[in-house]
């Protein structure tokens, strides 16, 4: 055959499970759909040559317009596919005003969702086949540095890692996120991947430390390692108290070097290795070539997450404007989804994405139920202009400025970090702050 139409059967996969996260679905019906994808995948690989199987029994003359057949059918289904994902666009600036075109709007289709079971995204435990593509092809990053896989998941677990990166000082929210993304990539439920060694869970806990660690902490009443707030929890109280007793030992000239640092590794090694070493444990293999390298990933993933997780951590809001956080919230709903010009109002995308003015109107009414003007222009115009330096998450941003006004609008969510739909063949998207801009507060 000319074609392996497994790869179409993966794609369809990956569409069900991205297509669950990022909406709101009721629990009950996302651990079927990754069950659903996982199983498909895994099935995937014996697709080709069960079709093969069947053209052979083909009478002779027959197989060659069959096998044709399902050619021009994957040709048809890969371009309808490709030509829903947008490319890499390398201009940050946008405009409401329509693409150069002929004449009519780029409407594309929705892009694929980020998802945290691993269908696709190089974490999953079944391999695909040979020239099986196991996603649909990659969209541009829509956070400095990373790619869309962690999106979804990380608005999954955020509440939770938000809470667990509070119960000390020096484990952060974002150091929890970073963990979770190196340790099973946000991996949960029944079909998250067990390790070779038995640890379960996103968290991967192994049972001695479960037992001791594990809790109901969101009070569904049972201790769940496959789930989201029980392990964070578990996660959060085991690393704060191997900090503890880190800087413990370190008072007392037992252990030196970077806390965080000997924290992580403890939570890979033991607090045992990292006491043995009078630091970071090394020497042997297993701590040279699993605890350094899983130590300085986590390090290097951190400020990456601090930019993911900023909408949904503390950062100076006083506590009557959370409504604010509910702003940034709702457009993060969408982070990956197509630019659209024209795209978007109150009640939400349309024509397959939003434009930039399309997505303030949509968050904030989500948020406040405030309907804004349609264009950035109008926009520009309601609330009242505060110093960029002043502006609070929540804040809208005005930049690309013209002579009607404003030609783009996004969504502070700080440290000099929007969430926005920048422009044609992109999709919605954090990224920094134009040089330009101007912030307006309209709640």
């Amino acid at each position: 055959m000319t074609v392996d139409p497994s790869s179409l059967i993966v794609a369809v996969a990956s569409a069900v499970s991205t297509a669950v996260l990022g909406v709101e679905v009721p629990d009950a019906f996302q651990e079927p759909a990754a069950a659903f994808a996982e199983s498909v995948e895994q099935g995937a690989a014996a697709l080709g040559a069960q079709l093969d199987d069947a053209f052979a029994v083909l009478p002779e003359g027959v197989q060659a317009p069959a096998q044709q057949a399902v050619t021009d059918t994957h040709d048809r289904l890969t371009a309808a596919i490709d030509s829903s994902v947008p490319e890499s666009s390398t201009g940050d600036a946008d405009v409401d005003a329509p693409p150069v075109t002929d004449g009519a709007p780029a409407i594309a289709g929705p892009a694929p969702r980020p998802n945290p079971w691993g269908i696709g995204s190089g974490a999953s435990t079944a391999a695909p086949a040979a020239g099986v593509p196991a996603v649909l092809p990659p969209l541009p990053a829509i956070v400095p540095g990373t790619s869309l896989a962690p999106i979804g998941a990380v608005a999954v677990f955020a509440p939770w890692l938000k809470k667990a990166g509070e119960i000390c000082e020096g484990v952060t929210a974002p150091v929890l996120a970073a963990l979770y993304s190196v340790e099973n990539g946000f991996r949960y439920g029944p079909t998250a991947p067990v390790s070779p060694v038995g640890a379960r869970g996103p968290g991967q806990f192994m049972p001695g430390t479960w037992d001791a660690y594990g809790k109901d902490a969101d009070g569904d009443g049972k201790a769940d390692v496959l789930g989201v707030a029980d392990p964070v929890m578990a996660s959060g109280h085991l690393l704060c108290d191997n900090w503890s007793r880190i800087e413990g030992w370190k008072r007392e000239g037992r252990v030196t070097g970077d806390t965080l640092g000997l924290t992580l590794a403890a939570y890979n090694a033991g607090l045992g290795a990292v006491l043995r070493s009078g630091g970071m444990p090394a020497g042997l293999p297993d701590y040279e070539n699993q605890t350094k390298p899983y130590v300085a990933k986590i390090l290097a993933a951190r400020p990456v997450f601090e930019r993911i997780l900023a909408p949904f951590v503390a950062l100076g809001l006083p506590v009557a404007d959370d409504t604010g956080r509910h702003v940034i919230d709702a457009a993060f709903r969408y982070l990956g989804l197509p630019y659209v010009w024209g795209g978007g109002n109150i009640n939400g995308p349309s024509g397959g994405g939003f434009d930039c003015s399309g997505l303030t109107s949509f968050a904030v009414h989500a948020a406040a139920g405030i309907a804004l003007p349609r264009t950035s222009e109008t926009q520009w115009q309601v609330g009242v202009e505060v110093p960029l330096s002043e502006a609070r998450p929540g804040d809208l941003v005005f930049g690309n400025w013209q002579a009607p006004g404003p030609g783009h609008v996004g969504i502070y969510i700080g440290g000099g970090q929007m969430v926005h739909a920048p422009t044609t063949g992109d999709v919605v998207r954090i990224g920094d702050v134009f040089p330009d801009m101007r912030a307006r507060r309209i709640l």
